[in-house]
Parts: structure tokens; C-alpha cells; sequence
């Protein structure tokens, strides 16, 4: 008996031991997504760290360079107002969007979000509370992403959700993991400028020349749907681009186009 008792303590010593060097393999230091901002048409450069990161976990924040295809994402923690009209424009324009929601946005605007799944859009996972996740467990983690998830899928029939953008663009190399373990793939941005607060709007002149100076082939736009400079300049920033030979595209066109190996493509 005495023996076994041994093995037993030696064995659960030997797996702890184990988990604890696995956990101590990937990293939870913060980094705050960032880039060489895209000039001339010249695709963004976001350093040697963040490019090693991005491909070990199948991440993502440009597309093609050799392909003028554009990816629009916006982000929504609240609704503003305008969310409306930027479906409309997306409507008329025919483009796809990806939509990257909280859970304030599904509990708040559900009429919003309903549209976006009828309408053809991506709805993403953009955390239930918006924490900082490298900041909380793993168990938190998980939690924030199945909270969206299943609200989602409640209101819309969307089943399954693909992609995550991680609250602030605040990330690790464990929330990386974390995320690919539970069906996710990161979408970061190559274009983006401050466009969210709400009080120190500049007027739609400002949203579309941070645009158009930033494009690039392959971008993938980073908008909020708080802003009503966005919401002024998009069908202008849409015509625009289109009449210079850009395509706007869905974030399943660009995995499909990159050959991911992500089974949860094409879940709505």
C-alpha cells in the first residue's frame, strides 16, 4: 500500500511538474499590436516579434500585397447611432464586413446584429466584457469568448465563430494559443487611425483621407461604427476605391486565399 501511495504522489508530481513547464513556454507578456503604417500603397511592416507570432498561430492582419483586395472590419462596444447607416452603404455598395461585437453590443443591439448575420456579414468575437486578456486566467478567457459566442448564436442562428479581435489589440503569445485551442483565429489590422471618440469628430474628410493615405493591397480596415466621420466617408471611401481597381473582399476570402487550415471557415 505504501508503495502504491509512492507512485502515486511521484506520478502527480511528475505531471505537475510537466503542466508547469509547458504553461512557462508560452509567454504572457503583453504586447500591444503595432505597426510601420503602410505609405505609397506599401504594405505596413509590424516587426520581426509580432510577424514570428503571427504565423506560429495562423494569425492575421494583411492580406496579398500582389492583389488589391480589401478586408473591412469594424469594431462595436456600443451602439452610436450609426451602425445603420453603414449597413446601408455596405448594402448598396454590395460589400462584405466583418463585425466584431462585445456583449454589451448582442445585449444592446440586437436589431443591429441581426441585420449584419441577414445581411451577409461576419459577426466576430471581440470579448463579453472587454478586458485585457492577458491580464486575466484562462478560464476568464474562455469564458469571455463562449459568453459572445453562444449570445450570438441565440440572437442570429450563427453557429459557429471564426474570428477574434482581442479587446485594445492587447495580446500574448498564451492568449494566441488559447484562442487557436478554442476555434479562433486573431484578426489584427494594417490600417487604422483614432476614430472612436465620440466627442472630437473632425467631419467625414478626416476619416477618408487617414484612409486613403494608409491603403494598401491587402488591407484590412480597422473602423469603428462609433463614428459618424465613418459613417459619413464610407460610401465615398467604397466608390472611390473601387474606381482604383480594389475588390472588397470577406475575411473567408482572405483565409481561403492563405490556404489556412481552420475548420470553423464559413460559419455562418
Amino acid at each position: 500500500m505504501k508503495n502504491l501511495v509512492k507512485v502515486f504522489l511521484a506520478v502527480s508530481i511528475f505531471l505537475l511538474i510537466g503542466s508547469s513547464a509547458v504553461q512557462a513556454q508560452v509567454a504572457n507578456n503583453p504586447i500591444h499590436w503595432g505597426f510601420k503604417k503602410a505609405r505609397d500603397g506599401q504594405p505596413p511592416d509590424a516587426g520581426k516579434e509580432r510577424e514570428e507570432l503571427i504565423e506560429k498561430y495562423g494569425a492575421v492582419y494583411k492580406g496579398k500585397p500582389d492583389k488589391k483586395d480589401i478586408y473591412l472590419t469594424f469594431d462595436n462596444g456600443y451602439e452610436n447611432g450609426y451602425t445603420d447607416k453603414i449597413l446601408d452603404v455596405l448594402k448598396k455598395e454590395k460589400v462584405p464586413a466583418a463585425f466584431f461585437v462585445t456583449g454589451h453590443y448582442l445585449e444592446t443591439a440586437e436589431d443591429q446584429v441581426i441585420r449584419m448575420v441577414e445581411e451577409g456579414h461576419i459577426v466576430g468575437n471581440h470579448s463579453y466584457y472587454h478586458p485585457d486578456l492577458t491580464q486575466v486566467d484562462d478560464e476568464r478567457v474562455k469564458r469571455e469568448l463562449e459568453k459572445v459566442r453562444k449570445l450570438t448564436y441565440e440572437i442570429t442562428g450563427q453557429k459557429h465563430m471564426s474570428y477574434l479581435r482581442p479587446p485594445r489589440g492587447v495580446y500574448s503569445e498564451r492568449t494566441l494559443k488559447l484562442a487557436k485551442d478554442a476555434g479562433y483565429t486573431h484578426v489584427f489590422w494594417s490600417l487604422a487611425f483614432v476614430d472612436w471618440h465620440t466627442n472630437q469628430q473632425k467631419g467625414w474628410e478626416y476619416s477618408y483621407n487617414n484612409i486613403m493615405k494608409q491603403i494598401h493591397p491587402g488591407a484590412v480596415l480597422l473602423l469603428h461604427t462609433v463614428s459618424k466621420d465613418n459613417a459619413d466617408a464610407l460610401e465615398k471611401v467604397i466608390k472611390d476605391l473601387k474606381k482604383d481597381g480594389y475588390t472588397f473582399k470577406s475575411l473567408d476570402d482572405l483565409f481561403a486565399s492563405k490556404e489556412f487550415d481552420n475548420p470553423m471557415l464559413h460559419s455562418n
